[in-house]
């Protein structure tokens, strides 16, 4: 088990990314949280789960829902972190 976080930039925002995170997140068994930034062109993701379904999501995030423009995404190590599931902030 892992936790990362990924930053995804681009149109992000009002084109159902959390919604859709959510739901791949917990396709994929994958716990943690998503919310967007008060930028408002970047979500914050971040993720628990084994390394495979975690690359999994990371690789849906370079695309992300149908009217998402994804820009840019990050990734970077996190602390293990352990959650219930997977929410939207």
């Amino acid at each position: 088990m892992l936790t990362k976080k990924i930053l995804v930039t681009g149109k992000v925002q009002g084109v159902f990314f959390r919604q859709s995170t959510l739901q791949k997140a917990r396709e994929l068994g994958i716990s943690g949280h998503v919310e967007n930034l008060p930028d408002g062109v970047s979500v914050s993701i971040i993720a628990t789960g084994i390394e495979t379904r975690i690359a999994e999501l990371i690789s849906w995030c370079q695309q992300g829902p149908p009217r998402a423009v994804v820009k840019h995404v990050e990734i970077s190590d996190q602390p293990l972190q352990e959650f219930k599931n997977f929410s939207i902030l």
